[in-house]
């Protein structure tokens, strides 16, 4: 329910008030679980930054290649991060959050560490952090865009920066 709080109304609407309404449980309830409103938001953008990390993971893992792996990316861009909806939202929302509240920084270090590692399935540590500061650039690139970012796109800039340097 949070998550769903969080993309309708935003980290400045989500209260434990209106987790509760929207759970139909007692405040108490949300209160006697999360003492604080980060340790609520914490939870519920884990719970997100798992979902996120857990597809680009099965879709790096079905990858025979660096090759596939590149375009199991864009899809994962493409698919999973810039699809309208929900998930976009909310991860627009804690990459804003995360920049004013330090603690929930470690919920996008968390994740940033997921992306790396199976990333590094099939790239070199450095190449992985490359990547992955390029999927979280297109991702704010193209969700606050009037011209999103293609499919096909995103394919080219992801082939283009892994390419071995000549």
């Amino acid at each position: 329910m949070a998550l769903d709080v969080l993309a309708e109304h935003g980290v400045a609407g989500t209260t434990h008030r209106t987790v509760a309404q929207a759970a139909d449980v007692p405040l108490g309830s949300t209160t006697y679980h999360f003492a604080s409103i980060d340790e609520l938001l914490a939870a519920a953008f884990r719970r997100h930054a798992d979902d996120v990390a857990g597809a680009l993971e099965r879709r790096l893992e079905a990858a025979p290649d660096a090759g596939a792996a590149l375009d199991a990316l864009a899809d994962h861009l493409a698919q999973d991060l810039l699809a309208p909806g929900r998930g976009l939202v909310l991860s627009i929302e804690l990459y804003g959050v995360a920049a004013r509240r330090p603690v929930l920084r470690s919920v996008t270090q968390e994740w940033m560490l997921r992306s790396r590692r199976a990333l590094e399935r099939h790239f070199d540590p450095v190449t992985a952090r490359e990547l992955d500061a390029l999927v979280e650039g297109l991702v704010l690139h193209s969700a606050l865009s009037t011209e999103p970012t293609s499919p096909a796109e995103l394919r080219h800039a992801l082939h283009r920066m892994a390419r071995p340097e000549a």
